[in-house]
């Protein structure tokens, strides 16, 4: 099992939406509050070790170095992207689409027996009608009392659209992957070092039991989990791995690293599969499938597709000034 079956299902009718960010750019204008400096510097990328997916190129590792940058605390959440949508008017690919996919396991019986389609090889990705960001599980649930929970349901094009508005803009892979190593030279498989949960305590949002159908939710969640709900990595971040995939900005390649620039990569200039990178893993992640609650994994997806285990966080240039 190669592990995508549990990660987030891509829409089958792409879009031809004009991306807010065609070129990297570097940004220096947005607001640092919540915000955790990083050096930068050099670190070892990548993992070669035999738990991983070769088929994501995961390996070689390579010496990368990075400028300085500021990073978000946590993962947007809907308190702050709905300041976003109240400033802005704007509408996500999820709404102008009218549907998203959502869990199984997250709707109600009633509403898994109005389900009409589900994704192909992974049917407990169900197409609800209806569901945003706004409305997670789909028309008569809301975000109300989930203001610090991640953001969900947030297509690569919508977290570029926040990004650009707060001045800012989506990490790079490798800025992704330094920050989330929160410190620790190298070979780290989780923010925090090497074993899954120290002293039997558990440090991230993950799927509990036997995927797909159930989940003891020994952690805590069954599914998202407050931004700030486990104890922040060696850098003062927050759920660098489980909870929600999260997007950066550049396009997927799964042979990039063997040619990887080794200053600043902001990854492939072209992109044949049209799929832009996402990390960290997400609530739906096992070890029995999607190993990919990890430091050093890789994913993707198209940039117009949404999910009920996608969101994302920021990150911001150092003024050289």
């Amino acid at each position: 099992m190669d592990g995508n079956s549990c990660c987030s299902p891509a829409h089958p009718d792409p879009s031809d939406r004009t991306t807010y960010a065609t070129a990297f750019a570097r940004i220096t204008t947005g607001s640092t509050q919540g915000m955790r400096r990083l050096e930068g510097g050099t670190f070892r990328m990548g993992n070669e070790r035999d738990y991983g997916f070769p088929g994501d190129g995961e390996g070689p590792v390579h010496d990368v170095t990075l400028n300085p940058f500021h990073i978000d605390e946590t993962t947007v959440t809907n308190e702050r992207f709905n300041d976003f949508v109240d400033a802005t008017g704007y509408k996500t690919d999820a709404e102008q689409f009218g549907w998203s996919f959502v869990f199984h396991g997250l709707l109600a019986p009633k509403q898994l027996a109005r389900v009409q389609h589900r994704a192909v090889g992974s049917e407990w990705w169900c197409r609800v009608e209806g569901a945003s960001w706004r409305h997670p599980e789909g028309p008569g649930t809301h975000v109300k009392k989930r203001g610090q929970h991640p953001v969900v349901h947030v297509s690569w094009h919508d977290a570029t659209a926040f990004a650009a508005w707060a001045g800012k803009r989506l990490p790079t892979e490798a800025e992704w992957e330094y920050a989330a190593r929160g410190g620790i030279a190298f070979g780290n498989r989780y923010p925090w070092g090497d074993e899954l949960e120290p002293e039997g305590k558990h440090r991230m949002n993950v799927w509990q039991g036997d995927f797909p159908h159930r989940n003891t939710a020994a952690d805590g969640h069954y599914g998202t989990a407050p931004a700030r709900a486990y104890r922040a990595n060696g850098y003062g971040l927050s759920q660098m791995t489980g909870n929600i995939w999260e997007w950066c900005w550049d396009w997927f390649d799964p042979g990039f690293y063997t040619h990887s620039p080794d200053r600043n990569p902001t990854g492939p200039t072209q992109h044949p599969a049209h799929r832009r990178t996402m990390r960290g893993g997400s609530f739906l992640c096992h070890a029995s499938y999607c190993n990919r609650y990890r430091v050093d994994a890789r994913n993707s997806n198209t940039p117009d597709s949404s999910s009920s285990n996608t969101g994302f966080r920021c990150v911001r240039d150092v003024d050289p000034a």
